[in-house]
């Protein structure tokens, strides 16, 4: 059941057909621990929470605007950029230079889509001694652990979905363009953007922000747990 605790809350980022064989394994090794798979409906309560999650996270940072309009995960400029944005401005092409910011955001929400069954395989390598400790751990303890045990792997997946994703939604030729221009202004300090590298480290902040506002919601409001199986499971945590 301790494993249990952990898929809840990551699975606003999984994709619904890779759980078939991951919700035996889980049934099979709660049946052990508990003594009666009848205590928790493991399968049914999985496919809940994986299809609410999917409606209250996925679906927002994915959707156009999910990024951009929402300030908590928006991206903005790097110091490096900011001066580019303001000397574009003050040159008259404002336009120009929301587009580009726009891009960036559209690079992240397209290669969220792309990217959610990255964290699989940490979720089904958790051991019972980390669920627990999640469990009872602090409201970000699910997002730290798995920032702590993801970031690099992850980061090596994300980028070339992000390198793709950039060059898809046009934002490639936005900055080029964006580059050129300003690299030709006399006296200025010519730029080079790691674009790839940006966007990746803060689309993955998007998605542990996202992450940790679900968790938080679980552990905190009662209301959030809508079925007999969430109350079960985190009436544990409760009581600690």
């Amino acid at each position: 059941m301790k494993k249990l605790i952990v898929l809840f809350i990551f699975m606003p980022i999984i994709s619904y057909g890779q759980w078939n064989d991951v919700l035996n394994k889980v049934k099979d090794q709660v049946t052990k621990v508990s003594g009666s798979s009848s205590s928790v409906n493991i399968a049914g309560g999985l496919k809940e929470a994986l299809q609410n999650g999917i409606s209250k996270q996925v679906s927002q940072l994915t959707a156009t605007d999910g990024f951009y309009k929402n300030e908590l995960v928006k991206i903005v400029l790097p110091p490096e950029l900011q001066k580019v944005d303001k000397t574009l401005r003050k040159m008259g092409m404002s336009k120009l230079a929301d587009d580009g910011i726009r891009s960036l955001n559209r690079a992240a929400e397209n290669a969220v889509k792309e990217a959610t069954p990255i964290f699989v395989g940490a979720i089904k390598d958790m051991s019972f001694t980390d669920a627990k400790s999640i469990l009872m751990g602090n409201q970000s303890a699910a997002t730290d652990y798995l920032k702590g045990s993801t970031s690099s792997s992850l980061y090596q997946k994300f980028s070339p979905v992000i390198k793709q994703s950039i060059g898809k939604v046009g934002a490639d030729k936005i900055w080029s363009n964006i580059i050129k221009k300003y690299n030709a202004i006399p006296t200025v300090s010519k730029v080079n953007p790691d674009l790839t590298d940006y966007v990746t480290q803060k689309s993955m902040d998007g998605v542990f922000t996202m992450i940790a506002i679900e968790e938080k919601n679980i552990r905190t409001n009662l209301t959030s747990r809508t079925s007999e199986t969430l109350k079960k499971v985190f009436a544990l945590q409760d009581k600690k």
